[in-house]
């Protein structure tokens, strides 16, 4: 360690996200059961006939493949294939077609922006436009880390390893960090009960630097004295989470995950599934111990290599070869495709289910947590925006009225459509958040002039 810009770096929350997040270190509400919520984003797209079902009605059928409004019960319905693993859990899920993400980044990849639904500026510090759908939602929930974000993610032959930019953002032009590896999350989250040692000397350096700090902000003026007291407000929030989390080692020891030795050191020879179902474990433990209530997972994006896929295990596998239907092994990239997409399901369902098993009030953890599993950009490889598929996984308090169906809204540029930011603006809205309306407007519904602003009314309870 050279520097307090290094410790900081290091220390289990970003100096920025802190200073510009105070409230997420508040305590948790006054008794009141917490909503949690899971975005899962996915690369390479989610295109709509892939969420289909395949038991519609000649008539359902027509409706949707013009993409015409269209609303039937799961429960007299077969899930596409790839969905099967949440066949037991119909009455809590809802496929939602129809929305767009065009105000976001589409083609390859979206960056922060389609948590934020604006234009980014591809990744550029300077597009960052607004805090993200999540922290948002985990304002409304506060808890010990506030939010949490992983990744599984890479550079085409390896995974990135340690603690790295994220996607989601806490505030304008401010990146969150993520942890990118099952073991620097395992490290990160459960410090208090592994390494205390580690913890404590956390806590010295913080407290020297605080008061390094206070003693330049007496003497400094203007703008220099501002950025010092967002240090120390930084310092401060840090200790503060430190002291909670202390306080909640025996629900942490009582559910710490255990991981397998193929993940030390950044897990080099783990597989894909590997290291999925070793972040799904470490997710369910920070939201049953109370650490946090809103994870955001980037479960892979085009760059993600996969290695290990069950049928092409000894194939390494590009996300973005898939994406221009290069197949493996005499595997045709469809089924390649579908089979990466059944891992992630497979993880989804396990969360639901662990959840489920966990009592809570007069009901389980899940009653009161949603679950998003959605393409980071859109309907396609090379998406244009028009569509963004949302599988959504939604306990019984979620204040929401969706669940055990598929959903399709009018089509993009039509009367009734809604956007990406009519959907978060409904999902704040339904919590506890009045805005008027999250997220930049479809330029093309402007210009026809269709109403876009506010929640998705049907939607609300």
């Amino acid at each position: 360690m050279n520097s307090r810009r290094d410790f900081l770096k290091t220390s289990a929350l970003s100096a920025g996200a802190m200073a510009m997040t105070p409230s997420l270190f508040a305590n948790a509400t006054h008794g009141k059961v917490p909503k949690r919520f899971i975005f899962i984003r996915k690369s390479n797209g989610i295109r709509p006939n892939e969420v289909a079902l395949p038991t519609f009605s000649d008539k359902e059928k027509a409706l949707d493949g013009k993409k015409q409004p269209l609303e039937v019960g799961l429960g007299k319905h077969e899930l596409p294939g790839w969905l099967r693993a949440l066949e037991g859990h119909k009455q809590h899920m809802t496929i939602l077609q129809g929305l767009s993400c065009k105000m976001s980044e589409n083609g390859h990849w979206s960056y922060s922006s389609v948590l934020g639904a604006y234009k980014s500026g591809r990744n550029s510090l300077s597009g960052i436009k607004r805090a993200t759908i999540d922290f948002e939602l985990a304002k409304l929930s506060p808890s010990p880390f506030g939010h949490v974000e992983l990744s599984l993610t890479g550079n085409y032959s390896s995974f990135r390893t340690g603690i790295v930019a994220g996607y989601s953002a806490p505030a304008p032009h401010q990146r969150n960090y993520c942890y990118a590896d099952p073991q620097t999350a395992y490290d990160e989250l459960f410090k208090s009960v592994t390494n205390p040692g580690a913890v404590k000397s956390d806590n010295a350096m913080l407290k020297f630097l605080q008061g390094e700090e206070s003693f330049k902000a007496e003497v400094l003026q203007g703008y220099e004295k501002l950025k010092l007291s967002n240090h120390i407000s930084s310092i401060e929030s840090i200790q503060s989470r430190n002291r909670k989390v202390a306080k909640m080692s025996g629900a942490i020891a009582k559910y710490l995950p255990e991981l397998d030795k193929v993940h030390a050191n950044g897990g080099p020879n783990a597989t894909s599934p590997e290291k999925q179902e070793a972040m799904t474990e470490i997710l369910i433990a920070a939201l049953i111990t109370g650490l946090t209530n809103v994870v955001t997972y980037t479960i892979d994006e085009l760059s993600t290599p996969v290695k290990g896929l069950p049928g092409n295990e000894g194939d390494h596998i590009s996300i973005h070869e898939l994406g221009h239907n290069g197949g493996y092994s005499g595997i045709p990239a469809e089924k390649i495709r579908e089979k990466i997409r059944m891992g992630h399901i497979k993880q989804v369902a396990t969360i639901v289910e662990r959840l489920k098993k966990v009592p809570e009030g007069n009901g389980t953890m899940f009653d009161n947590t949603m679950i998003l599993y959605f393409p980071e950009n859109g309907e396609g490889h090379h998406s244009h925006g028009t569509e963004a598929p949302f599988i959504v996984m939604a306990g019984d308090n979620c204040n929401l009225d969706i669940a055990g169906r598929y959903i399709r809204l009018p089509y993009h540029a039509t009367e009734g459509h809604k956007t990406i930011g009519n959907w978060y603006t409904t999902l704040l809205n339904a919590h506890g958040n009045p805005i008027k309306h999250y997220g930049d407007q479809d330029l093309e519904m402007s210009r026809k002039k269709f109403d876009q602003a506010g929640a998705i009314k049907q939607f609300l309870v």
